[in-house]
């Protein structure tokens, strides 16, 4: 074992964030594997996004019961979910019961934010600091700071002008925000601000959408899930975890038919009128093969889509603003909503057309669009995130020789099956770039990878190693194969945060495998079958970096 100073803690890994990804690494590497592990949370308490994320109508988009740990059974027999898609509360509980029920929160600290994560050459070791002025040193990391976690600068300036009160979607206050006789602008319309605009225009006095692009949105169709149907899913858990493993984005959607194209016009709006009512995603991934690979096939989904929102919005004018147009549907993250288009036919409710005219500043009194000034009492910013490579970037991390990430990710972010990074070894960043991440089922997602590094360090140990990283060989392979699978979808036409364009001066990639969950999750496996096919695999020491740009051993 190599000397660490006594000056500086050291724990075998350290996790950072305590979300879905920190419980479980948490539970797998301390209570499995018998390793020292610290878990480091910029929050208060756990959750990761559902800590954060209390918006009004924030709740999840995949089914709550896929949405959730499999990992082990009493836990799954133990929890019932009142609702087919399980609000912000529920899921922050669910949470809460599982770090109380595995005694996980003795192994976290709270209120600390990572800020630097180096690599020590010399004893291959990390050192790990965080924004307490404490460090500490490791073998291992584990990046849980999940895809959505660090927010969009507006491209706006005068916020610190503002005399009303300003709220984030990603930092939204834990106590009860009252709307009641205000006037609200609501600036951006993606996911988060598509649940929160009905339930606000309920309460406020007016509301002010503020939009520039329009997005498809298809409704979410929640339900209450009774005593009777729980009780039928525990007993069928086993058989429901195993198809949903078998699902493109791992839940068990297995309808898709080969081509929109290839039916006639009545067949194709039978299907498509199903999966509308269905909800959920099932438009955008169970319905034609084709949707996301070919643009004629993508426009029938498009165009019927765009007449339901003409049907829903009274309007014409209003109708027109929202409708999608220049982009194929699934190019963007497609929302799932409630009430969303109806909304727009409040009397207390305008939307704000900026995608001409844009936003110039946010004055003392409201909101400025060219000559015209917006004056409302609060305004809700839901202008995004800088996506899937933001939050690891934001730790400042340096790998070999020193080299920081945010330089060898300047033309985009290059890693081998969007798990680990060449020259920044025993790092694993879970559910990162150019893996399925938010194109799949993030729980299901979750325990892949962290099973993936769990088994990856069993592998070491047995062999009397301590370090794995990937090849600089398999990490230019895997950007190559993730690039022409995009290459041969619509996905890259778009200017969408799935290719880093909501980000001024960000590089313009493909930032996710889409090759679906099955095919990636056997990919990862014959990896493994190999070997470890593709990873340099060694003892700490001091060494060469170029050793591992070569083959793999």
């Amino acid at each position: 074992m190599t000397e660490i100073p006594l000056s500086v803690p050291y724990v075998d890994v350290v996790v950072v964030g305590a979300g879905f990804t920190g419980l479980y690494a948490l539970h797998k590497f301390r209570d499995e594997m018998k390793m020292s592990v610290r878990v480091f949370e910029a929050g208060g308490d756990v959750g990761g996004t559902w800590y954060w994320n209390r918006y009004p109508g924030c709740r999840c988009d995949v089914e709550s019961i896929f949405y959730s740990y499999s990992f082990d059974e009493a836990l799954q027999q133990e929890w019932s979910w009142s609702e087919k898609y399980a609000s912000q509360p529920e899921i922050l509980r669910y949470l809460n019961h599982v770090a109380d029920r595995f005694d996980l929160r003795k192994g976290i600290t709270f209120d600390t934010r990572v800020t630097a994560l180096h690599w020590d050459d010399q004893e291959s070791l990390w050192t790990v600091r965080t924004d307490d002025g404490n460090s500490l040193r490791c073998r291992y990391v584990i990046s849980g700071v999940g895809t959505l976690s660090v927010a969009k600068k507006p491209e706006f300036g005068g916020i610190e002008n503002f005399q009303g009160e300003v709220l984030f979607t990603g930092n939204w206050p834990h106590e009860t925000v009252d709307f009641s006789g205000q006037r609200v602008a609501v600036i951006g319309t993606g996911a988060s601000a598509s649940q929160a605009i009905p339930l606000i225009a309920e309460e406020a006095a007016e509301l002010l959408v503020f939009q520039r692009t329009p997005n498809f949105a298809t409704p979410l169709a929640n339900a209450p899930i009774d005593a009777e149907q729980m009780r039928k899913i525990k007993e069928d858990y086993p058989s429901l975890r195993e198809a949903a493993r078998k699902g493109f984005i791992g839940v068990p959607y297995d309808q898709w038919l080969p081509s929109a194209l290839a039916v006639d016009p009545d067949e194709r709006r039978r299907v498509y009128d199903d999966r509308y009512a269905a909800g959920g995603f099932r438009l955008f991934v169970d319905s034609f093969q084709d949707i996301l690979y070919n643009y004629d096939a993508n426009e029938t989904l498009a165009e019927y889509l765009r007449e339901r929102i003409y049907e829903r919005v009274k309007d014409p004018d209003t109708a027109e603003r929202l409708v999608p147009k220049g982009y194929a549907y699934g190019t963007k993250r497609p929302l799932l909503e409630t009430d969303y288009f109806e909304t727009f036919n409040r009397e207390n409710v305008r939307l704000i057309d900026v995608s001409e005219e844009s936003i110039d500043e946010i004055t003392a009194t409201g909101v400025r669009v060219g000559e015209h000034t917006y004056e409302v009492d609060v305004i809700v910013l839901a202008t995004g995130f800088d996506a899937m490579t933001g939050p690891i970037l934001a730790m400042d991390l340096r790998g070999r020789n020193g080299i920081r990430l945010a330089d060898k990710w300047a033309d985009g972010p290059r890693t081998h099956l969007g798990l680990m990074v060449n020259q920044f070894p025993n790092l694993f960043m879970i559910t990162g770039p150019q893996s399925p991440s938010v194109l799949q089922n993030m729980p299901m997602g979750i325990e892949d990878h962290v099973d993936f590094a769990c088994d990856a360090i069993n592998y070491l140990h047995s062999r009397d190693l301590n370090i794995i990283e990937p090849t600089e060989q398999a990490e230019s392979m895997w950007l190559a194969l993730v690039n022409a699978i995009a290459d041969l979808t619509l996905m890259p036409q778009s200017k969408s945060w799935y290719v880093g364009a909501n980000i001024p001066g960000k590089p313009r990639a493909c930032f996710l495998y889409l090759g679906g969950a099955p095919t990636y999750r056997q990919t990862c496996a014959e990896a493994v079958a190999g070997g470890y096919t593709g990873f340099y695999l060694s003892k700490a020491q001091a060494f060469d970096s170029k050793a591992v740009v070569g083959e793999a051993v």
